[in-house]
């Protein structure tokens, strides 16, 4: 997994991994890592996610916002 950059040290994420059709994220205080795929979440969503990943800012809000319960 990578780390997440968090930007403004705001974040609950702490690191992701990026495949094809899917990203996984772990949260800080949980050894669970969340896999949210095109077929839990859906494409656009994921995509979302990936895009705010590599940007290192705003993937948690995104997540607790529009994709909480959608991972797998």
């Amino acid at each position: 997994m990578e780390r997440y950059l968090d930007l403004d040290n705001d974040s609950g994420v702490v690191a992701y991994e990026i495949g094809e059709t899917y990203i996984r994220v772990k949260f800080s205080g949980t050894h669970q890592v969340y896999t949210y795929s095109y077929r839990s979440a859906g494409a656009n969503r994921v995509e979302e996610m990936k895009r705010l990943a590599e940007s290192g800012d705003g993937l948690n809000s995104y997540i607790m916002k529009y994709a909480k319960k959608l991972y797998e």
